[in-house]
This record gives structure tokens, C-alpha cells and sequence, in this order.
């Protein structure tokens, strides 16, 4: 299995991180993609990257809750320094919160559309974190529609008609532990969505699935999600584990083998 998004590097993992990494393997996760949030993390986080080769990956790019007014633009030049200097497998996690700040959506929305921008000239996928802020991402993505364009919509915990919107963009959903939530809702269409446009993740330290609800999350609880999976598509794990991993390697394959080289 593939965890596509874990924030490994976060400070919630300090006192276990490599006692954490052994868990997933131990339970066959083979390889774990971390989003980035801003300059002040990434040191930690493509560390852990040359710690682990072939295993970890770090993807680039500046989240929506860390564009500031006084430091977006420094921020997105040190982005911008990163790409040009190396391969990552995807540019993330980008897109737009309006859950935590509303007053910051012009400036959130210029750093998405520039992080497209660049993911469209370099051929890399996005990871897109949309928080009470569908129609707003939407806009954008229509406006950059393009046939580079594509990614993940990180945490996916929009309606059908929406997770069918991000589809016909050429997006596909990263499901995590949302959808062993009672109150989560998306396993109640998920099942109509075809499991080729589905990729696993664990949003960890967040988001922790059923039964960890609650406390921190871990890239090892990456079978509890694919567990509901099988409930959901009435498949074998097996058959949950190859399809989903299939399609995080299509979606960040060439990129993260320039990463390996």
C-alpha cells in the first residue's frame, strides 16, 4: 500500500518517528508521500526523505492555511527556488481553507493559480486541500483547465455530485480515515465512484480512522481505511491494496523515479 499524504515530519511524531516508519512497513506500506507546508518545515521533511530513499518523497509547495499577507510571496519563492533545482512527485498541498481564515481568499487564490502555473510547466500533478471551499477551487481549477493539469483532491469529504466534478478535471480522491466516520457521509456514495479514481492516505498525525478517532494518527492505520474500502466496493483487500496503489504509481511514478535516481 501507498500512504499518497502524511505529514511524517510533524512535531507529533518527535519521540517515535522511526519506531512510527516501522510500524507502516511492518504492515506493508511501501512508500509514503509528504506534503509540504511551508518553509519552516521543510528541512525536517526532506530529511526524512534522504533518511528513508525509495521509500519517502517529498512533494513541494506552500498550503492555503500558511498564505500570510506579510510572507506568501517570500514563501512562494522558496517554492519556486525548490522546484528548479530537483524532481519532486507532485506539487502540494495546495488549494484553498476558508474554514480557518476567510479574509485571506484573494491572496490564497493567486498562490493556488501560481502553483498551477508551475505544476503545468514542469508536467507535475497537484495535491489540492479544499476546506468549505469546493466552488472556490473549482473556479480556479476551470479557469487553468489544461490537459497537464491533474492531481489529488486530498482528504475527500465533498458530496457525489462534487467528487464528479473533480473527476471530469482529471482529478482523482484521496480517501483517509473520513470515511470510517459515522458522521463522514462520502461511504454512503463511494461506491459509485470507480476504484481506479481512488488513492489511500492517512492524513496522519490528523484524521485518525475508527477506532483511533480522536488521537494521532499514523501511516500504519492505512488498512483500517482500505478495510472499509472492502465494505464499500465488496472487494477482496487484495484486490483494494493493488488498485489503489496502481493508481498513486500512475499518478507520481516517472516523477518519484527521478526522485530515486
Amino acid at each position: 500500500m501507498i500512504d499518497t499524504h502524511t505529514h511524517l515530519y510533524a512535531e507529533e511524531f518527535d519521540e517515535d518517528r522511526k519506531e512510527t516508519v516501522q510500524r507502516a512497513l511492518d504492515k506493508g506500506i511501501t512508500e509514503f508521500y509528504l506534503p509540504a507546508i511551508d518553509s519552516e518545515s521543510h528541512e525536517k521533511m526532506l530529511q526524512l526523505e534522504t533518511e528513508y530513499p525509495g521509500q519517502i518523497f517529498s512533494m513541494m509547495g506552500l498550503h492555503p492555511c500558511y498564505v500570510k499577507p506579510e510572507s506568501w510571496e517570500k514563501e512562494l519563492e522558496i517554492v519556486k527556488n525548490y522546484l528548479d533545482q530537483r524532481h519532486f512527485p507532485a506539487i502540494g498541498e495546495i488549494g484553498i481553507d476558508l474554514y480557518w481564515d476567510k479574509t485571506t481568499l484573494d491572496i490564497q487564490m493567486k498562490a493556488f493559480e501560481q502553483q498551477i502555473d508551475w505544476a503545468i510547466e514542469k508536467d507535475l500533478p497537484i495535491v489540492i486541500h479544499t476546506r468549505e471551499s469546493f466552488d472556490e477551487t473549482f473556479e480556479v481549477l476551470e479557469r487553468k483547465k489544461h490537459p497537464k493539469l491533474r492531481g489529488i483532491f486530498h482528504c475527500f469529504s465533498g458530496n457525489l455530485e462534487q467528487a464528479q466534478h473533480a473527476i471530469d478535471l482529471n482529478f482523482i480522491l484521496g480517501i483517509g480515515g473520513v470515511v470510517t466516520f459515522k458522521n463522514g457521509k462520502i461511504d454512503q456514495f463511494l461506491n459509485e465512484i470507480p476504484l481506479d479514481k481512488i488513492v489511500l492516505e492517512t492524513d496522519s498525525p490528523y484524521l485518525a480512522p475508527v477506532p483511533h478517532r480522536g488521537k494521532r494518527n499514523e501511516s500504519s492505520y492505512l488498512d483500517l481505511v482500505a478495510g472499509k474500502l472492502v465494505n464499500i466496493y465488496g472487494k477482496d483487500f487484495s484486490e483494494i491494496d493493488r488498485i489503489t496503489t496502481e493508481n498513486a504509481k500512475n499518478l507520481f511514478l516517472s516523477k518519484a523515479d527521478g526522485c530515486r535516481k
